[in-house]
């Protein structure tokens, strides 16, 4: 017999038989994701492409359906049915998405592997992971994200994969749709969402241009962006498929600084830094390609470069936080700090899938290479002008007294094999093998820096299992991931630190058992338990040389863990065509603790060594619940969330009483209500919302230094109103 799965995001299951005298084949599951299911998550398919993801906890969010705020990028409503997901809320305006999970660091999502349409859009995925530049979420279809035995195929990362895919044309029905948004909102917001698009028999394309702008929720906290896009894409044959596509953003934001905890209580809005500026410029292109060989074999690959800026200006004293930007007796201000960094990126990525007979039962391969060259220049400069607009010139006179060149090469190479064990079973083992080279040299604070090369291989392994129960899955996979030395770790100041001639990179591993599935036609279910180990963690140490000169050691300081419990959980009350009303809950329970971390600090003249064994991880709130209710009745959608993110803390060292400057002590639990609400006229659209509608001051994080350093505040109340065209 052969079986015919079919997955619908209305909840419904649909199982079919058919006689086959010869042999068994469980076909794809087929996931719809069109605008008219109102659902706005899915579990990705067994298989995307020439991609494997079962055996993978994954979730797929489909923006259209999405009933939050998406103007400002704002992700805990976005994400809110992926457990776990803890967000970074110091940037009211969304530019900057901070976003992680099981105890990692949100910085700048730098413990994902942040991808947009399959290719890499960090500044330097090896080198500097950070993801300074993310998609306005208008111009994105659907977000991937895929945790446990996603290094496999994604390369270095312990959090997993967010794929940002953007609008393409695909689900258009006709050759010519043109669409605009115009938004307004609180604290001066404005924006403006243009795009066209259109699709052929044989082509499909989509174009579009985002600005926005604010005054900001805090006093000195102005910014603006420009996003435009182009997607082409060409199928000259059935089997042959060709596209290009091209991103430029450029963004320029006032930074406000940090606050103190007595400033936070007194005015979380308030502002201490009139001159810090942050800007960026970051071009993506990439070309892509898919061929299918036949109904077993495909074949895909991607071309794709960064090329992009980030540079920052301010006042950032020595002294921290505390030392007020004021002027002196000619009336001047002081001279600011100017960092600015280049960085020119390019790859391929090869991926290959093929079916095949094994025992009258139809498996499946999947392989794949990347090449990879990254290059960062980094220059410095304490010399910047004491001017208080965005002004990137050194002083008459400055120098830049830090100027580095940063190179990174990888070549990888994976596969990945699903095996089908019975009508049920699957068993999906997989390995990586990837060769990593790193080189800095140049000049930094005035001293020449000895050329540095770290190069080294790894490999990884994993292995997956599910197994079907009717409308359920079981799944379980345990999978190795490594986290390389960073390009900050090879440029330490040659005057104060010293690098670990043995640094090693972190390695560690994501385990998951599972069971995800549908409940009759009405709830849709995720509920898992995971363990994350993060070995070889690097740190700085104090450490004292023989002529008694105290000195920063970089080196490998200890490992941590996490586990705990990711669940998810979605009823639909009201089963009518194209109406809806879901009530659904995510929480994550996590456990993250070190049980190993070595510290050495100064006291008195005396080094004392200690060991931070059980301390809280920093940053790694216990418990994160998102609940709402979300409804689609009669062309009118809404919806009322809950977040809530316990306390945590900001430290290593665990601290609870606030430091002066702000920059180390407990960061309270909080909780918050947002509400939206949009009505459909046709070809005419509107929306709106209310986020934080209790208007709870809060604060999500503090920063050791930029943007700080001290308390970041949230965003109080704000709102938003859109109103939309297409044509």
């Amino acid at each position: 017999m052969r079986t015919f799965i079919a997955l619908f995001l209305g909840f419904s299951v649909i199982q079919a038989q058919v006689a086959d005298s010869t042999k068994t084949k469980t076909l794809p599951e087929i996931t719809v994701v069109g605008s008219e299911t109102k659902s706005d998550v899915a579990f990705i398919p067994d298989v995307v492409g020439t991609q494997i993801y079962a055996g993978k906890k994954s979730n797929l969010l489909i923006l259209d359906n999405i009933q939050a705020n998406t103007l400002t990028n704002t992700m805990r409503q976005v994400a809110a049915k992926i457990p776990g997901i803890q967000v970074w809320e110091s940037d009211g305006s969304g530019i900057q998405i901070g976003i992680a999970a099981r105890g990692l660091s949100p910085n700048r999502s730098w413990e994902f592997n942040v991808r947009q349409n399959g290719y890499d859009i960090a500044a330097d995925p090896f080198g500097y992971p950070e993801a300074y530049y993310n998609p306005q979420l208008q111009s994105v279809q659907r977000i991937e994200v895929v945790r446990g035995q996603a290094s496999l195929q994604y390369g270095p990362q312990f959090g997993g994969l967010v794929n940002y895919i953007l609008k393409d044309g695909s689900q258009m029905g006709k050759a010519l749709s043109v669409e605009s948004t115009q938004s307004m909102g609180s604290n001066g917001l404005f924006s403006s969402y243009n795009a066209v698009g259109g699709k052929t028999q044989k082509s499909h394309y989509y174009a579009f241009y985002d600005r926005r702008q604010a005054d900001g929720f805090r006093q000195n906290s102005q910014y603006n962006s420009n996003t435009a896009a182009i997607n082409l894409n060409f199928q000259p044959s059935k089997r042959l498929f060709l596209g290009t596509e091209f991103t430029h953003y450029n963004m320029l934001s006032q930074q406000a600084g940090g606050l103190t905890d007595a400033q936070f209580s007194q005015d979380a809005q308030q502002s201490f830094r009139s001159r810090n500026w942050f800007r960026l410029f970051w071009n993506v292109a990439a070309l892509k390609a898919r061929f299918e060989m036949n109904e077993s074999a495909r074949v895909e690959a991607r071309f794709f470069g960064v090329f992009a800026k980030r540079n920052s200006i301010g006042f950032m004293p020595s002294a921290g936080i505390t030392a007020l930007d004021t002027k002196d007796v000619n009336g001047n201000y002081a001279q600011r700090k100017i960092d600015k960094d280049a960085y020119n990126n390019g790859g391929a990525e090869v991926k290959f899938l093929q079916e095949y007979d094994l025992g009258g039962k139809i498996q499946t391969l999947s392989t794949g290479f990347r090449l990879y060259t990254g290059a960062t220049n980094r220059q410095s400069s304490n010399n910047g002008t004491t001017a208080t607009n965005y002004d990137m010139n050194v002083a008459s006179g400055g120098t830049w007294n830090t100027n580095i060149d940063f190179n990174s090469k990888d070549v990888a190479f994976f596969a990945e094999n699903m095996f089908q064990v019975g009508q049920k079973t699957q068993i999906i083992p997989g390995i990586r093998y990837e060769y990593l080279k790193g080189n800095a040299m140049g000049l930094r604070n005035g001293a020449a820096l000895a050329n540095q090369t770290f190069g080294r291989g790894f490999l990884l392994a994993g292995i997956g299992v599910t197994h079907r129960l009717a409308a359920q899955k079981l799944y379980a996979n345990i999978t190795q991931a490594y986290r390389p030395v960073q390009f900050a770790d090879l440029v330490t100041p040659p005057t104060t630190d010293i690098l670990d001639p043995n640094l090693k990179d972190a390695k560690g591993f994501n385990a998951d058992l599972g069971l995800k599935g549908t409940l009759g036609n009405r709830v849709l279910f995720d509920i898992s338990l995971f363990y994350l180990a993060y070995n070889n963690r690097i740190g700085t140490i104090k450490q004292q040389n023989l002529a008694g000169t105290f000195y920063n050691f970089r080196t490998n300081v200890g490992s941590s863990y996490t586990k705990g419990i990711e669940a998810f959980a979605e009823m639909n009350l009201l089963k009518m065509a194209k109406n809806s009303l879901n009530l659904f809950s995510s929480y994550a329970l996590n456990d993250a603790k070190y049980d190993n971390l070595k510290v050495i600090n100064l006291v008195g003249a005396q080094l004392v060594e200690t060991n931070l064994q059980n301390n809280k991880v920093e940053n790694a709130p216990k418990h994160i619940l998102r609940s709402g209710l979300q409804g689609n009745l009669f062309n009118m959608a809404f919806s009322i969330q809950y977040s809530y993110v316990s306390k945590t803390f900001s430290d290593a060292n665990n601290t609870i009483n606030p430091s002066a400057n702000g920059q180390n002590g407990l960061i309270p639990s909080y909780s918050i209500w947002d509400s939206t609400l949009g009505y459909d006229f046709g070809r005419f659209s509107l929306k709106g919302g209310v986020n934080n509608l209790l208007d709870v001051k809060y604060f999500t994080r503090r920063a050791s230094g930029y943007p700080g350093p001290g308390i970041l505040p949230a965003e109080g109340r704000n709102w938003f109103l859109s109103g939309g065209i297409k044509i």
